[in-house]
């Protein structure tokens, strides 16, 4: 007998290990690759303050932001309570200062 291998939703939240996301706080937005996620925290790697996204809509279609700030180790982490939205990053996360 042979078992289907589980579909990911659509709806899945984009808060999972490993997927690389931005997120908009209260104050500041970041991008990055997540690594570990607690009732606290959200631990990104690869990470980047941006400081000036653009028009938002098109900064998440197209990957292209205006102000980045990459954090010179890549480790980040975000506090959970600050959070306004997580979404998927669909594009190569920004490692060079703009």
């Amino acid at each position: 007998m042979t078992t289907k291998k589980k579909q990911p939703s659509k709806n899945q939240s984009p808060r999972r290990v490993g997927n690389a996301v931005f997120i908009r706080t209260v104050t500041m937005h970041y991008t990055g690759k997540i690594a570990a996620v607690s009732k606290d925290e959200i631990l990104l790697v690869d990470a980047a303050w941006i400081a000036d996204s653009g028009r938002f809509g098109a900064a998440l279609a197209s990957g292209t932001l205006s102000e980045v700030e990459p954090y010179p180790d890549g480790v980040v982490s975000v506090a959970a309570g600050g959070i306004i939205d997580v979404c998927d990053w669909r594009h190569p996360l920004p490692r060079t200062a703009k």
